[in-house]
């Protein structure tokens, strides 16, 4: 045979088996999430396009951080509603690899994003001065820019490599999506280079990632503690812990998924982790990046009061 040898031509998504019995449940609950998270992540992008005072560097990468979101957990939220409703699903090889491919791209631009969001506070509140020097719209635009490119670089040199494995049976994979660790551990041919791939590519994006987002806000908490006013302390911290709790719950679960040299010895418990990262996450992330901003909530204000007042003068 040709060099890709794969005679298994679809796959199995097992999903949650101990669970299915409740399976109308948790969609209900799901598809709730879902359509939370895209309607909070929504609202950053259009409140920040439509108002001029929101088109800062911060927001900019705050709306392409949103948009990644969105396109993220909409690679595998639909079937996952799907696998709820109706048990086991079947998958193709191509769509499965074309699933894994987008999970893996925007989950590392998610990555880079995060990374470039705390250096940008990190500046914004240890560097006042230096900020805008450093900081601006054509700085913001090429780091989304760079890091979508890179994303796709490092992801598609992996898909490819996972698309020459050989894959002779058994197809059920153990996820509720086309995990690429699940895909290799069912393939029959020698998977070492391919397993040394993922775990350095993990240690690249996640790891390289974490360091940078610690050292930014080791420096902002050694800032926030200098501060004179208790009053203004409070404040910072109230606004960096609720930040910090969505960063330890994405990067521990991504390491526990992926940070592992050997991919075989870490399936049964991923979907669990998994969930963290497509349903709690993106749920949190809107909430906790708009609920405490003077600068959306005006924003928020100004655009509702403005629809208000159109449909008056419609009415009127």
């Amino acid at each position: 045979m040709g060099k890709n040898e794969t005679t298994i031509q679809e796959f199995i998504l097992e999903g949650f088996p101990a669970i299915q019995y409740l399976g109308n449940i948790f969609f209900l609950m799901h598809l709730l999430a879902y359509l939370a998270s895209i309607t909070g992540n929504m609202v950053i992008i259009i409140i920040t396009w439509v108002d001029h005072r929101l088109q800062t560097p911060m927001y900019i990468l705050l709306s392409t951080f949103s948009f990644s979101e969105c396109c993220f957990i909409t690679t595998v939220i639909p079937k996952l509603l799907s696998i709820f409703l109706s048990g086991r699903q079947t998958i193709s090889f191509t769509s499965c690899l074309t699933q894994a491919f987008s999970f893996l791209f925007f989950g590392s631009i998610i990555f880079f994003l995060m990374a470039v969001m705390s250096l940008d506070r990190y500046l914004a509140i240890c560097k006042p001065l230096h900020y805008p020097a450093i900081m601006n719209l054509r700085v913001s635009f090429f780091l989304a820019f760079f890091f979508n490119a890179l994303s796709f670089i490092l992801i598609t040199g992996l898909v490819l490599k996972v698309s020459q494995l050989s894959f002779c049976g058994p197809n059920v994979i153990s996820h509720f999506f086309c995990d690429l660790g699940s895909l290799i551990h069912l393939s029959c041919s020698d998977t070492g280079s391919v397993e040394i791939y993922v775990f350095f590519l993990a240690l690249l994006v996640i790891l390289i990632s974490l360091i940078l987002t610690i050292i930014a806000y080791s420096n902002i908490v050694v800032t926030i503690v200098r501060l004179p006013s208790a009053k203004e302390r409070q404040k910072a911290f109230s606004t960096c812990s609720s930040h910090l709790i969505v960063l330890s719950l994405m990067y521990g679960s991504c390491v526990f998924i992926y940070v592992k040299p050997k991919q075989t010895n870490r399936l049964d418990s991923n979907r669990e982790a998994a969930l963290v990262n497509t349903v709690v996450t993106p749920l949190l992330n809107p909430v906790i990046y708009t609920l405490r901003n003077k600068q959306v909530h005006q924003a928020l204000r100004d655009a509702l009061s403005r629809v208000t007042l159109q449909k008056q003068s419609f009415g009127g």
